[in-house]
């Protein structure tokens, strides 16, 4: 028992300030951009990040990274040096798959930014917001699969989740609790 492994860090703010080697965008299936967190990181990166978008290779007609998966992209004029997107899933109740979906988008960003020598990542609540995943579950999945990643990488030197505002930084913090309390 005890504390959550050291490396993660509950921030809130606005991702897209943050000095890291890798920003997580939750992204949509056709990367081109959207609302939220995924319209702020476009804004901010600037419209060579939409290009580099477009570059990624569609596998069926407008998606380019499926639910669940995670594709990498130069930061541009944000401060990290990359930007990984990924597509987490449609909360629809818990029944088809959202959880393994949602662990499967830190996973894949995890391994994307370990595979590019990064040392640091900051993620946003993936699905939070308009894809309605309830925060409580979704925070408990991000705790646990990047406490998991550094007990696997302890070389890695920093996890931030981020959160935009206060209400949803509790719900991170609670979690990293709870965490502490079962390991």
């Amino acid at each position: 028992m005890g504390a959550a492994r050291a490396g993660i860090e509950i921030v809130t703010g606005d991702i897209t300030r943050l000095s890291v080697d890798v920003i997580v965008n939750a992204a949509n299936e056709r990367m081109l951009g959207g609302g939220g967190v995924d319209g702020a990181i476009h804004a901010a990166a600037g419209k060579e990040l939409l290009a580099a978008c477009r570059d990624v290779a569609e596998l069926r007609a407008g998606v380019r990274c499926p639910t669940g998966e995670a594709r990498l992209t130069p930061a541009f004029g944000l401060p990290a040096k990359w930007v990984v997107h990924t597509v987490g899933p449609i909360w629809h109740g818990g029944g088809r798959g959202e959880p393994k979906l949602l662990a499967s988008c830190y996973r894949q960003s995890l391994q994307l930014a370990l595979g590019q020598g990064a040392k640091s990542i900051a993620f946003p609540a993936i699905s939070t917001g308009v894809y309605s995943y309830p925060p409580s579950l979704a925070s408990t999945i991000a705790v646990r699969e990047c406490d998991g990643f550094l007990a696997d990488n302890p070389s890695f030197e920093k996890i931030l989740l981020v959160a935009f505002r206060q209400q949803a930084a509790d719900i991170l913090r609670q979690a990293l609790g709870a965490l502490g309390t079962k390991q």
